[in-house]
């Protein structure tokens, strides 16, 4: 029968694997496929008025058409300062302006491109795995100190097993079907 403190270990799981998943989500939303897409701006930090501001933080970013991303300034006396930031960031992107918006043209990445991006995708996944099955050693442990101080039986140890491997089972799936449709992505030409 699950107490209290048992189903927490359960939830406690269940959001730690979440918050990887979260994770693996925003790095696939980072990796340029050849698209437009207005989440590769989202680690480019500017230096505003002597704060590292994140660059979503201070314009509207769009993707008026499958190549271009548009980054529309609230503050033009910034302009400057973020072109600076785009070209030092490590997406191979060179901005125009027009003095009011900041276009950015992508290109489609080459076949060895592609396949550059794809390890590196399944690297992401492969690390978010581990980190994964981490959180499941970690909750296992919990459940064995639960065992060896006599408050769970052997039967509701084994239980508790399989309903942690269930519940990574059910996350390392997610895992997969993003992988696979980011790397889909990717080889589209």
């Amino acid at each position: 029968m699950l107490n209290e403190y048992d189903q927490s270990l359960y939830d406690g799981l269940t959001e730690q694997l979440q918050k990887s998943l979260d994770h693996f989500n925003s790095e696939l939303g980072s990796v340029r496929a050849g698209r437009a897409n207005p989440r590769l701006l989202d680690k480019i930090m500017v230096d505003y008025y002597g704060t590292m501001t994140p660059l979503n933080q201070m314009a509207n970013i769009s993707a008026p058409d499958p190549r271009t991303i548009a980054v529309s300034l609230w503050d033009i006396s910034q302009l400057k300062e973020v072109l600076k930031a785009i070209q030092a960031s490590d997406l191979g992107l060179n901005p125009s302006d027009d003095g009011k918006v900041i276009r950015l043209f992508v290109p489609a990445p080459t076949e060895e491109r592609r396949l550059e991006l794809v390890k590196m995708v399944r690297k992401f996944a492969e690390d978010t795995r581990v980190t994964m099955r981490n959180g499941r050693r970690d909750c296992l442990d919990e459940f064995k100190k639960l065992k060896n101080d006599k408050k769970i039986t052997e039967d509701e140890m084994k239980t508790a097993e399989n309903e942690v491997q269930k519940i990574l089972n059910s996350f390392t799936d997610k895992v997969e079907k993003l992988l696979e449709q980011k790397e889909k992505e990717i080889t589209e030409v």
